[in-house]
């Protein structure tokens, strides 16, 4: 390691790999090296102290919250012995490096010290979140009560950003402030002359630059969690700022918190709705983006504003590292609504991200273009118009191309109406790598595909014997033996052990014909995995015509969503399980109408995907409520 390096912060990651960070450890490395890293740090003549200061940082951090058992043995010691040169760091003549060392301030007592006499507002800025954060840690109140001295001094006297950062610490170790504080927040984020003082001073540890007006609105914004109401106000006020004043940039940022707050609280569409079908009309892509994208994930309640996302259908407007044009989420938003205007051009733009490569990137948590078949498989009633261009991508994808399975999911989901797909989908059933897919579109065809059942059994895969059980029940299902199909999977169900237990779920499509293997299906539905016990229940109940025990093993499934669990996926199918069986027992429908009638989002998911997964489950809700 030589001095004078002039090491960047980011090119000091090989080191910290040395070190074993990131494992969730202390290794022995880290003790030995302990006191020579610290030295380091302390030497004027180094160039890389600010990364070193970083080093010890990350330890003590990890050994805070590693089991005991992780950390080595001699750290402990190793850290009191260097505890007073750590300390002198947060007196460094370099303010970069005092800021660095902030973490390793041991109590809000040597935080406070520092704070009186810090002087250099990039560090007296995360000094203050610093205090905040001890303050939350801390068990005594004391320390508590001189911390909230600062910050109220801070916010009578200081400068326009130091009294935001004021309240982020404040809100550190009291939630409420930042709701008290909401007028203080709203009037210095949307002034726009305030706008350049964030990025001279709004500087944390461990981060390169420092933090944008924008930046510090979406932290802002992750105070009201607790608070829907006061974040929904706190968005909605900013747009109204960002309008008046012409801020594009305070616009974008503060859409971008509504599209976060909408992804897990649904109630606030009702507020941003109109907002985002007036936001239509902006001069800046990035808004109209962001508008177009927010009314195509709300669906049909964005119909009030489909001539004006017509009239975008082809603006190439874009968002910086966000993916597709104002046009293509125009045109998303139209076909959620259901509007024709939508269909010409649909299928060809959807394909256009994958031509000529496999995948397409964006980042999973914020606005981007939705998967081909989630655009597709709700349009089955314009299946005629959109058929032809579907067919035609989907040869030229060809074998084993990016969305191969994507188009396959698309004309099972359109059933009978992918009939004229018929010579596309047989063309894969050679193809091991498709031909189950290829087989459950042509099962969802119908009667239509039945001239393709000698193909289907003649995709059998001999050394796969769950290919064997598939290819059996499709070919039944498509005019073949039923018979022959039902023994080959009920006694598949009959001898294999857990945890597959065999293809119970297809059992369950021969009805009564089925009952020898009854018993066995009941068991599987008494001892599998989740799974297995839902599919084991539908099959239960289909030979047996009984709803008991079925409903009762459903119903089970709907207990974790009614306790703020996330098994949306397992409650979803227990749903539509239950609405077939057509009865739901009175403690099954109170828990269902609490789910029904809570705040939050019914998904795990943070996309567009919330809001589809979220209609699934709230409409299957009502299906099951509206039993008899």
């Amino acid at each position: 390691m030589c001095r004078g390096s002039g090491w960047s912060r980011r090119s000091g990651t090989p080191l910290f790999d040395c070190f074993a960070l990131g494992t969730g450890r202390v290794a022995s490395v880290a003790t030995a090296a302990l006191a020579f890293v610290v030295a380091l740090a302390g030497d004027p003549d180094m160039g890389a102290r600010a990364t070193l200061v970083q080093l010890p940082a990350s330890l003590s951090k990890t050994t805070a919250e590693a089991d005991p058992g992780l950390v080595d043995t001699g750290w402990h010691e190793a850290w009191r012995l260097q505890r007073s040169r750590i300390r002198a760091l947060l007196a460094d003549p370099l303010p970069e490096v005092r800021r660095e060392a902030l973490p390793l301030g041991d109590g809000v007592d040597v935080l406070r010290e520092r704070w009186h006499a810090e002087t250099d507002p990039t560090v007296r800025l995360p000094l203050l979140l610093a205090l905040g954060t001890a303050a939350a840690g801390s068990a005594q109140a004391v320390p508590v009560v001189k911390v909230r001295a600062a910050v109220a001094e801070v916010l009578r006297t200081d400068g326009p950003v130091m009294r935001v950062a004021a309240v982020h610490a404040w809100a550190a170790f009291d939630p409420q402030a930042s709701v008290r504080e909401l007028d203080l927040l709203v009037e210095v984020l949307s002034d726009p002359a305030v706008r350049a003082q964030f990025e001279a001073i709004w500087y944390v540890p461990a981060i390169d630059s420092a933090f944008t007006r924008e930046d510090v609105i979406s932290l802002t914004a992750h105070l009201f969690e607790a608070t829907p109401r006061t974040a929904l106000a706190f968005v909605v006020r900013l747009i109204g700022a960002a309008r008046r004043n012409g801020d594009t940039l305070l616009c974008r940022a503060a859409l971008d918190g509504g599209w976060r707050l909408l992804v897990v609280r649904p109630s606030a569409a009702s507020s941003l709705l109109p907002l985002a079908g007036a936001l239509l009309a902006e001069p800046d892509d990035g808004v109209r983006y962001r508008a177009a994208h927010l009314l195509a994930v709300l669906g049909s309640r964005a119909a009030p504003y489909a001539d004006e996302l017509a009239s975008l259908l082809d603006d190439p407007g874009e968002a910086e590292f966000l993916e597709g044009t104002v046009g293509d989420h125009a045109r998303w938003a139209l076909s959620r609504i259901g509007d024709e205007r939508a269909l010409p051009g649909l299928v060809e733009r959807l394909y256009a991200p994958y031509r000529g490569q496999y995948s397409r990137g964006y980042i999973s948590g914020g606005p981007h273009l939705p998967e081909v078949e989630d655009v597709l498989e709700p349009l089955r009633a314009h299946a005629e118009a959109l058929l032809p261009t579907v067919r035609k991508l989907h040869r030229d994808d060809g074998v084993g191309g990016s969305l191969t399975c994507c188009f396959l999911e698309v004309l099972k989901a359109w059933g009978p109406a992918a009939a004229p797909a018929l010579p596309e989908v047989v063309a894969l059933l050679d193809d091991t790598g498709y031909s189950l897919h290829a087989v459950d579109a042509l099962v969802a065809m119908g009667p239509a595909a039945e001239s393709a059942e000698p193909a289907v059994r003649r995709c059998t895969v001999l050394d796969f014997p769950g290919n064997h059980h598939k290819v059996a029940w499709a070919a039944w299902r498509l005019g073949g033996d039923h018979d022959a199909a039902m023994r080959l999977i009920g006694e598949a169900v009959l001898t294999e052990d857990e945890p597959l237990y065999g293809p119970v779920g297809l059992l369950g499509d021969f009805g009564p014909a089925a009952a020898r293997y009854a018993d066995r299906v009941r068991r599987v539905m008494e001892h599998g995995d989740s799974w297995l016990r839902l599919r084991a229940a539908v099959a239960l109940w289909s030979i047996t015509g009984e709803p008991e025990p079925s409903g009762s093993a459903l119903e089970e499934h709907l207990l974790p969503i009614a306790g703020g669990g996330d098994a949306y996926g397992l409650s979803l199918e227990a749903l539509r399980a239950l609405a077939r069986i057509g009865t739901v027992s009175p403690a099954a429908r109170a828990i269902l109408g609490t789910v029904r009638g809570s705040g939050r989002r019914l998904s795990t998911y943070v996309d567009y995907r919330a809001f589809m997964q979220d209609e699934e489950i709230r409409s299957a809700i009502d299906d099951v409520l509206a039993l008899p």
